[in-house]
């Protein structure tokens, strides 16, 4: 497996085992199992924004890119590798190119910021894309003309939203949206997909930024 010049790995820490069961029994939170959630620690390059990976019988899905730290890489690695690499909106790139090279996985991005990644392989799509029977992605512009939640239907329901919800003082998602002169036509767009999300079925909101915030309904 191929490796790249890394960041500091001072302090980093472990991705954290996010636990969306009720805990009848005790468990390793670093125990593969299927449909286990983790979240990376935040990420410089990506403006401190937290990465996720979830473990499925179908493919693993890593979703915005983790710092390019050995011990990240590793812990993919050991927990069955990247099927699909979901970039949620362009300020989720990262290091996504190296870690398409080390992973061998497929990176799926909104057609409108497929052009972030020159050079690599991507899969685009334009309103929705099914990954398999469990997990769709939803185009949701607003923070940036590509942006894009996942929503996984394991555990009645979760969204990854990116920066497209974030909380506000009181922990209510409220829709992040730029409205500037170029992201005016995505604003419209904006309004109608907010709507949409209504329709799906949600317990939790996985945000992009700070992952000790995972809000229920």
């Amino acid at each position: 497996m191929s490796s790249f010049p890394q960041q500091s790995s001072h302090q980093t820490k472990q991705p954290r085992s996010i636990s969306l069961k009720s805990p009848s029994k005790a468990e390793n939170p670093l125990v593969l199992t299927p449909n286990s959630i983790f979240a990376f620690p935040p990420n410089r390059d990506t403006l401190g924004a937290t990465s996720y990976f979830i473990i499925t019988n179908a493919g693993n899905i890593l979703i915005d890119c983790p710092a390019l730290e050995q011990i990240n890489q590793d812990f993919l690695s050991l927990h069955g590798g990247v099927k699909w690499f979901f970039i949620s909106h362009r300020g989720a790139i990262g290091k996504a190119a190296e870690y398409q090279q080390i992973l061998n996985c497929e990176i799926l991005i909104q057609e409108q910021e497929a052009y972030l990644l020159p050079g690599s392989t991507v899969t685009t799509f334009t309103d929705e894309f099914t990954l398999n029977a469990t997990t769709q992605i939803i185009w949701t512009p607003g923070h940036s003309p590509g942006s894009s939640c996942l929503y996984y239907r394991e555990f009645d329901g979760v969204l990854f939203s990116g920066r497209h919800l974030l909380p506000n003082q009181h922990g209510e998602p409220v829709p992040i949206v730029n409205l500037t002169a170029c992201y005016f036509l995505a604003g419209i767009y904006f309004l109608t997909s907010t709507a949409n999300l209504c329709h799906y079925a949600l317990l939790k909101l996985f945000i992009g930024h700070d992952n000790s915030k995972v809000l229920s309904y």
